[in-house]
């Protein structure tokens, strides 16, 4: 709840299954359209030349029949791109297309985020290549490029530039005959690799591998280098990865369909749901989510306390990201335009709603005020993640510090401004025991402020004593 925080991509691979790659990349790229909905591209190739098709929009705006017939070849790799605020330009679209010399090329995909681009913005100084208003992935484009222009192998080329990638980073790097897939060293973002026909897919979630029948192989290591070539899969680790998955893919981001480290999305958000019922024992007649990422929550709440679900707020599937802004009276409404409320199941009623998260409270107190005038008798916000204190720096669009309302008030605060008869997060320890897994498998730097990955001159946007007063 609040402001929505939006992953920054989803990227998608396919080499040698038998079949148009492109073909099999496009209801990919429709499985993960949840991680961007700014922009999408594919780039395919048939073993001599490159083809790129890429627009702003949703998958369905971009590609029509006509764009995927000239998307030829046995492989490809696409994306679906969020943008961090004020990034959203057409130029930004990916797949990042670089020039090698007159016939060749390479394309690339990214998701992540680099904290820190000073190595690579040095590395293309010094090989006298311009980096003004360059984003992060095509300034890795460009040094990987300068390599192989230099001699080296696309898989010599990626191994030399890897130092330089100071971030998160899930890479796809392609060539006219190769795809080559690559993971930051602790594995922040999730990547994995599947079987199909005797050829390979990399995607970022499993569920996009389900879509088009792949058998999951394995996740692709941290500091891991996959190479797709005519001769099969093969891994080379180029660093010694030490794993610190992302915590949020499991309370919000990735889909429920899909798995990630062995486990299930939808049962982790189940457990998290019934880890807030046992921490906190509330009377009320209903329990209802905020659609659709709290719904398992939900479900598990219910399930552990026997306290009823119901949906008191339906979601209308058909908003998504518009680039047309509505009229001003419009636009204070969007809130209503995603979600309505239905006051028949809400009338006279105590009522807990169930969410993921609360950023900056904005929405969520919209949604609050909505309830309340649909005639709940009382209102209690439970929330399946601890108080979101810290900003991400690795590829989630989240405001700056001082716009995240658990870093700036204390849980009584917040309930006043939300406007609730009470307020409850889950615990760290709820959170980590829900999700079953070692904790130090886990980056949670979202609660606690333990960047895994150095965040270099963003250091300093930080305050953490500000925090010290109240615990999670």
């Amino acid at each position: 709840m609040g402001k929505r925080l939006k992953e920054k991509c989803g990227i998608f691979g396919v080499y040698g299954t038998g079949f148009e790659a492109a073909r099999l990349v496009h209801p990919g790229l429709w499985a993960l359209q949840h991680r961007g909905q700014e922009s999408s591209g594919i780039a395919s190739s048939d073993g001599k030349k490159i083809y790129l098709h890429k627009g702003m929009g949703l998958v369905s705006h971009v590609f029509g029949e006509e764009d995927l017939k000239k998307l030829k070849g046995y492989l490809a790799i696409g994306h679906n791109r969020y943008s961090t605020s004020g990034d959203s330009i057409d130029s930004h679209a990916q797949p990042i297309l670089e020039k090698i010399n007159a016939n060749k090329f390479i394309a690339l995909v990214h998701n992540g985020n680099l904290p820190s681009t000073q190595k690579l913005a040095e590395f293309l100084k010094d090989k006298k290549v311009s980096a003004s208003g360059l984003n992060d992935s095509e300034m890795i484009t460009k040094a990987i490029a300068v390599l192989v222009k230099e001699g080296l192998s696309l898989e010599a080329a990626i191994k030399k530039a890897y130092p330089l990638f100071t971030g998160v980073f899930c890479l796809l790097i392609m060539n006219e005959e190769k795809i080559i897939a690559v993971r930051d060293g602790f594995g922040i973002r999730p990547l994995c690799l599947g079987k199909l026909n005797g050829g390979f897919i990399v995607a970022s979630e499993t569920c996009a591998l389900d879509i088009i029948g792949a058998k999951f192989l394995r996740e692709v290591k941290p500091g891991e280098m996959v190479i797709l070539d005519d001769k099969g899969l093969q891994g080379v680790q180029i660093e010694k990865g030490q794993q610190k998955l992302d915590v949020f893919e499991y309370v919000y981001f990735a889909r429920p369909d899909s798995i990630i480290l062995g486990k299930s999305v939808d049962e982790v958000r189940q457990n998290l749901g019934k880890e807030l019922a046992r921490e906190n024992q509330i009377k009320a007649d209903m329990v209802i989510p905020v659609p659709d990422s709290a719904i398992p929550a939900a479900i598990g709440f219910s399930k552990e306390s026997k306290i009823p679900f119901e949906m008191g707020l339906i979601k209308n599937r058909y908003i998504h990201r518009t680039f047309i802004s509505p009229e001003v009276h419009a636009r204070h409404k969007m809130v209503q335009l995603k979600l309505n409320p239905m006051p028949h199941v809400l009338k006279g009623k105590k009522v807990i709603i169930i969410d993921d998260s609360i950023v900056r409270g904005t929405t969520s107190k919209q949604i609050i005020k909505m309830i309340k005038d649909a005639g709940a008798k009382e209102v209690h916000l439970l929330v399946s993640s601890p108080p979101v204190k810290f900003p991400d720096f690795y590829g989630i669009d989240t405001p700056k510090q001082k716009d995240l309302i658990a870093a700036e008030k204390n849980i009584k605060q917040i309930a006043q401004e939300l406007g609730v008869d009470s307020l409850h997060y889950l615990s760290y320890q709820g959170l980590i025991k829900a999700i079953g897994l070692p904790e130090n498998l886990l980056c949670t730097a979202l609660f606690n402020g333990n960047y895994p990955v150095d965040i270099g001159e963003r250091r300093k946007e930080i305050v953490y004593e500000k925090n010290s007063s109240f615990n999670i």
